[in-house]
C-alpha cells in the first residue's frame, strides 16, 4: 500500500507542474557542459567557463568584429521533460544581458534555434523563461518548442561588444 501512495505522490507532483533540477553544477558538470567561442566560424571574442562551487561562471570579451559576437556554454539533452512550461535559472553577473539557446531535433543548420534572454544583476536572482517567449531563428522551425525536442541548452553573452560575467548556479524547469 505504501508503495502504491509514494506512486501517486509522485505522479501529481509531476503533474502539477513542480520544478525539476536539471543541472547543479556539481562535481561531474565540466564533463556535460562545454564552451564554444565565436571563433569556430572566424570571430574574435575570446572567454572561458569554470566550474566552482557557486556554480558555472562565464566569463570574457564578446566582440562583433569580424562577423563574430558569441561565448557560450552548451549542454546536450535528450528532451526536457514532457509538460515543461519554463526554464529556471539561478543566476547573477555584472548587470549586462545574456541569452538563453534552444536547439531542437528539427534544427538542420548551427543557426537554427530559439532564443530568449535575460539581465543578470549582481545579487543572485531567478530568471524564469517561459517556453512561449522563446523566439525561433527560422521560420522552419515550429513556432513554440516542444520540450520534448530540445537537443542542447547554450547560455551566452551574445550579439554585443561587451565584457561578461555571468554566474549560473542552477538550471530547472517548471
Amino acid at each position: 500500500m505504501r508503495v502504491w501512495a509514494c506512486i501517486l505522490i509522485l505522479a501529481a507532483s509531476m503533474a502539477s507542474g513542480e520544478p525539476k533540477v536539471l543541472e547543479r553544477f556539481d562535481a561531474g558538470a565540466g564533463e556535460r557542459w562545454r564552451y564554444i567561442g565565436d571563433n569556430v566560424m572566424g570571430g574574435v571574442s575570446s572567454g572561458q567557463a569554470q566550474i566552482g562551487a557557486e556554480g558555472l561562471n562565464l566569463t570574457g570579451q564578446v566582440s562583433t568584429d569580424n562577423n563574430g559576437g558569441f561565448i557560450q556554454v552548451r549542454r546536450e539533452f535528450s528532451g526536457l521533460p514532457e509538460g515543461s512550461e519554463a526554464l529556471v535559472l539561478r543566476v547573477r553577473g555584472n548587470g549586462a544581458r545574456y541569452t538563453v539557446f534552444l536547439r531542437t531535433r528539427q534544427a538542420r543548420l548551427p543557426w537554427h534555434n530559439y532564443k530568449a534572454s535575460f539581465v543578470a544583476g549582481a545579487g543572485w536572482s531567478e530568471v524564469r523563461l517561459a517556453l512561449s517567449d522563446f523566439e525561433r531563428s527560422t521560420g522552419l522551425l515550429a513556432k513554440m518548442v516542444s520540450p520534448e525536442d530540445v537537443k542542447s541548452i547554450g547560455l551566452a553573452a551574445y550579439g554585443a561588444d561587451y565584457e561578461a560575467d555571468l554566474w549560473v548556479g542552477e538550471v530547472r524547469v517548471e
